[in-house]
């Protein structure tokens, strides 16, 4: 399959989905974000992927909305008819889909992940760092409010008064005060993220697919639940998975003092 402004591969159970517009540090094209949602689609359904990459190409992981295409769109007569194709086709928003996909998906912060883009990095499950990113919810330099998950996804991360405080001003903090407020998961020197990001990625490839998805669900299911509901939720997930070949292998491997072999099964 075909993907416009992102580079696409799949390798031993990983999928890497690369964001290639370098020239305008990844910002959103139309046609880029059509491929996002086309890939994140895909993924959810492929047997074969077990893990999801998204990184960017270049000095950025993305810069979010094209502004510079936005303001030229300003001058054109149809610029107020023109939506994104989430909104005219009544499908459901990347982040949401991206939270939907039970695949784990982890974010290589590549460089400076700013707007669109951070919320972008947010919607990822897991979020590696390069000491070289930076990170801004730019949005009120525009004049505009976080519109793509950063006013859902930041309080969750960051706690209310940080995210308070960055939606407000549009600072810019670097990837060491990111990992220190919680925004990111870790960060490793820039030369090391492509390594650290792939360990992490093959150790969730060979783990046991349907826990590790399952558990996703559990997640993002239990946040909008109180704990006994939640309780109930997981047990009745529980009793789907202890049918699985999977836990199986895990327990008989615990008995014979070896590694699990899992097969996602």
């Amino acid at each position: 399959m075909d993907y416009e402004d992102i580079i696409y591969k799949e390798e031993n159970g990983i999928a890497t989905m690369t964001l290639n517009r370098p020239d305008r540090m990844n910002s959103f094209s139309p046609a880029m974000s059509d491929s996002m949602y086309r890939v994140v689609e895909s993924v959810a359904v492929n047997d074969e992927v077990r893990v999801l990459v998204i990184t960017g190409a270049g000095r950025a992981f993305c810069a979010g909305a094209d502004v510079k295409a936005m303001a030229e769109g300003f001058n054109r007569p149809t610029a107020r008819q023109e939506r994104p194709k989430e909104a005219s086709s009544g499908r459901i928003s990347l982040h949401v889909l991206m939270q939907k996909c039970e695949k784990p998906i982890i974010a290589a912060l590549n460089g400076d992940a700013v707007g669109g883009g951070l919320d972008l990095a947010m919607a990822c499950d897991i979020r590696i760092a390069s000491e070289k990113a930076r990170f801004a919810e730019l949005y009120i330099r525009r004049g505009i409010v976080p519109a793509a998950g950063g006013t859902y996804f930041l309080p969750r991360l960051v706690g209310i008064d940080k995210a308070c405080q960055l939606i407000w001003t549009g600072d810019m903090i670097d990837a060491k005060e990111a990992e220190r407020i919680g925004l990111v998961t870790m960060v490793v020197p820039h030369d090391e993220l492509e390594s650290a990001t792939l360990e992490l990625a093959e150790k969730l490839a060979k783990g046991p697919a349907r826990a590790i998805q399952t558990s996703k669900r559990a997640i993002y299911d239990g946040l909008d639940m109180d704990l006994e509901t939640t309780l109930k939720h997981v047990s009745s997930l529980t009793r789907e998975i202890h049918q699985s070949e999977d836990h199986k292998e895990g327990a008989r491997a615990f008995v014979e003092k070896r590694e699990p072999v899992f097969r996602g099964e």
